[in-house]
């Protein structure tokens, strides 16, 4: 199970959980190891598979399983696992945590079918890497990211409103990969009209990506019918203003929303200054991406307001991010940090003092001294179930 939850960490945090998965035979020796690669990629346990079909294994009969996650019961952009685990012919299947959204229950499915099913291998671990996950599952919201760009003494415009650019054209180039993979983007009213973004997701050469998100504003006063947002194509479609202040409502509102035929399950906050402090304030964030220009604007506009600290031991408390590449990255002259909330009476996670990962043919994690693009991207195959 630490092999499977150091693979599950090389996959990307948003509208799914990080899952690993390691396939042993009957010596104990590992066969495959598959993680999933975010939404509308194979899942862990079909990638597991598909690499040890590869090696050349056919015959599964003698086989264990072992998954961070419970395997699902669902088709939705793929198949049900626990399908594919049973077609397979693998007899015994060892979890490490429950499933607590609506696709669980592959545990029961699986012996219901005669498989010998255990639950609660590293119960604690498996849960934890998930821990934020499950509190959008709990709580009937999308993930969300946070993109939060600043000077070194955390400034987010100049004195005079002027931002553009903070951060190095690596760093945006970044944060556009970032914008590809999520369902939706979220800004306020404010940013909409001092800033008057597209939000779209781009290329290095500044072509819109095949995948664009939903473009969402948050607050009461009316999106002005001259914003980017709002004009020419793909900008005047695929856009919502969401009409309150209250960012759990917001996210709950997207949480009935659809954009491409599938409900909104990740959001990117990328500002302003209200509308980030107020997901921070109400424990709104699940992962944080923080890039940090080598620049100082003084009197500038904050990245945060008030959040409802007023002592430190009230301070919200983050935790280095080991998944999806990495927790520190050099993108040109900029650091970026990639974060989550410490979980609360969680042990600590053991990805750090784990054994060696055993590495699946194509993982390729990138070292954190540069980012090169390629983490965000789910390789060409195995991508998609036909």
């Amino acid at each position: 199970m630490h092999a499977a939850l150091q693979a599950a960490s090389e996959g990307p945090r948003g509208a799914n959980p990080l899952v690993g998965a390691v396939l042993l035979d009957d010596h104990g020796s590992i066969i495959a190891t598959g993680y999933h690669r975010g939404a509308g990629t194979y899942h862990a346990e079909r990638d597991c598979i598909i690499r040890a079909e590869a090696a050349g294994i056919t015959d599964f009969s003698s086989t264990t399983l072992y998954t961070t996650l419970e395997p699902c019961t669902h088709y939705g952009r793929q198949p049900a696992c626990t399908d594919l685990i049973t077609s397979a012919g693998i007899p015994r299947v060892r979890v490490g945590a429950t499933d607590p959204s609506p696709n669980g229950g592959g545990a029961q499915v699986l012996r219901g079918r005669g498989a010998e099913v255990v639950v609660g291998v590293l119960a604690d671990e498996c849960r934890q890497l998930n821990h934020r996950w499950n509190q959008a599952v709990t709580q009937q919201r999308p993930f969300v990211t946070v993109h939060l760009a600043q000077s070194i003494d955390a400034r987010i415009a100049a004195a005079d409103g002027t931002s553009q650019w903070i951060t190095s054209a690596v760093s945006r180039q970044h944060t556009h990969a970032i914008r590809e993979r999520v369902d939706a983007i979220l800004v306020g009213t404010n940013t909409v009209e001092i800033d008057n973004p597209r939000l779209t997701a781009r290329d290095a050469e500044g072509n819109l990506t095949d995948s664009q998100p939903l473009r969402t504003v948050m607050g009461l006063r009316e999106t002005p019918a001259e914003a980017k947002l709002r004009q020419g194509q793909p900008e005047g479609q695929g856009w919502l203003q969401l009409r309150t202040r209250d960012p759990l409502e917001a996210l709950q509102q997207l949480a009935g929303t659809t954009h491409n035929g599938y409900p909104v399950k990740h959001v990117l906050v990328e500002g302003g200054q209200s509308v980030l402090s107020a997901f921070f304030a109400a424990d709104l964030v699940d992962e944080i991406f923080f890039y940090t220009a080598p620049l100082i604007l003084g009197a500038g506009r904050s990245s945060l307001g008030d959040i409802g600290v007023t002592t430190l031991a009230e301070a919200r408390r983050y935790t280095l991010d080991a998944t999806d590449g990495g927790p520190t990255r050099i993108m040109d002259d900029d650091v970026c940090i990639h974060l989550q909330p410490e979980p609360k009476g969680a042990p600590e996670c053991s990805l750090a003092s784990s054994p060696a990962p055993v590495q699946s043919p194509s993982a390729s994690p990138i070292p954190p001294k540069a980012w090169n693009g390629s983490a965000l991207k789910p390789p060409a195959t195995p991508k998609v179930w036909p």
